[in-house]
């Protein structure tokens, strides 16, 4: 029988497998696809309230995952790495992530860490970076990247962004929030992000 679990696994999987971009294709052929699952308790934030425009958004590849996330915002496990006092009330309103298979995820994964990123309208997740290198597909667009030195740079639901080892790299959301997944791998998958000065574990 499928359960709930099963299927949010099996559309996080098979929209992974319809990106076309070489990076994409070398972490999906990495990953052990048969996981047990992992009994989380549902854990709901307030930021989900973004996921209805998020389903609306989503390029037509990416909806089938994103309507789930919608559908089933309810039963799943949504964390924060933050408090209010770390970027205050606004910015904790507007985030969350929930992470599908990893350490901590609905699915164990000792290799790899992969689910998704949520940042509501309008805010700024500062410059922050890991070990771990990162690979994100927005599935949102109208969002602001930088990586490194550059400037932002407004990226496209569907494009693939790459951050290495230890290169710092920040999200600026406009007037649509972003709904990004994320794939984090060679490195410590559950490693304190350092941002700006201030250390805390999470994702992006």
């Amino acid at each position: 029988m499928t359960t709930k679990s099963d299927e949010l696994l099996g559309r996080f999987r098979a929209y992974l497998s319809s990106v076309d971009h070489a990076l994409v294709r070398d972490a999906v052929a990495r990953i052990g696809w048969d996981m047990p699952a992992r009994t989380l308790e549902p854990h709901p934030l307030n930021c989900l309230r973004h996921l209805d425009r998020a389903a609306e958004l989503a390029p037509s590849d990416a909806k089938p995952l994103v309507q789930l996330l919608a559908e089933r915002r309810n039963d799943l496990r949504w964390e924060q790495t933050y408090s209010e006092a770390d970027f205050g009330k606004e910015f904790i309103d507007k985030y969350g992530w929930l992470e599908v298979f990893g350490t901590r995820g609905h699915f164990v994964n000792d290799a790899v860490a992969a689910g998704v990123l949520i940042l509501g309208p309008d805010i700024v997740y500062p410059d922050h970076h890991h070990i771990a290198e990162e690979i994100y597909i927005p599935l949102t667009g109208g969002t602001e990247w930088r990586m490194g030195e550059s400037g932002f740079c407004m990226r496209t639901a569907g494009e693939v962004v790459h951050h290495a080892s230890n290169v710092n790299h920040a999200m600026r959301t406009g007037k649509d929030p972003l709904l990004a997944l994320y794939i984090w791998r060679s490195g410590p998958l559950a490693q304190k992000s350092d941002i700006t000065g201030t250390v805390a574990q999470g994702r992006g």
